[in-house]
């Protein structure tokens, strides 16, 4: 069983920039080459045998690079196609239910958004890392509600699980949530739609070296 470590690039995928699997598996693998630890599986289709296909897909190309591969918001298709795990937004379900679901060794996150206590609750109830955001104007979700950087510092000194930073990430704004805290980038836009992506993903990895180097 490897070791994963929930720290570095949390690279999340994208249906629009990678209109097919094959596009996708591509960017994934270029993320992957570049030092990218974690990819998260988002499609928001209706499409349940593209998505088993994409998913089984993933997982074998994140097995055999010991990436960490997680599942948005399903947890049947994290069982399905055999994920690390699955990440909860605060609609998807009881993170409780999920772990039963899936078992102890499951990695399972959640979105927290801008609050404290969710995260503190999320950890009670056995979440592996907690999400917070959008710490910066996002492509994604345009309307998720700002997040202050000193959120992750105060909750840093309360949480003992791994914190991952999303919203508007970019490799230069991304050190402001690394040296306020955070364990780990998540990056849809900035990744996804570079145009070297391997390039794109050893420059987030380096920013987590130097933040390293200097503590």
């Amino acid at each position: 069983m490897p070791t994963f470590s929930l720290s570095g690039l949390y690279g999340i995928t994208d249906a629009t920039l990678m209109p097919d699997t094959q596009t996708m598996l591509n960017a994934c693998e270029a993320a992957i080459a570049g030092g990218m630890k974690v990819l998260q599986y988002r499609d928001k289709s209706n499409n349940s045998a593209l998505r088993l296909d994409q998913a089984s897909a993933l997982r074998a190309l994140c097995k055999s690079h010991n990436c960490i591969f997680l599942i948005n918001d399903d947890v049947e298709l994290a069982l399905s196609c055999k994920a690390d795990g699955v990440h909860l937004g605060q609609k998807d379900g009881s993170l409780t239910e999920a772990r039963q679901r899936l078992g102890k060794t499951a990695i399972i996150g959640q979105t927290c958004h801008d609050r404290l206590e969710l995260a503190i609750r999320a950890q009670a109830e056995g979440a592996n890392y907690v999400a917070f955001g959008s710490f910066f104007p996002s492509n994604t979700k345009p309307g998720a509600s700002p997040a202050p950087l000193s959120l992750l510092s105060t909750a840093r000194s309360q949480l003992s699980v791994p914190m991952v930073a999303i919203g508007g990430l970019s490799v230069d704004n991304a050190t402001q949530v690394i040296a306020a805290g955070a364990d780990m980038t998540a990056v849809v836009h900035a990744l996804f739609a570079a145009q070297d992506i391997r390039t794109r993903a050893e420059q987030f990895s380096r920013l987590f070296r130097i933040q390293a180097q200097d503590h």
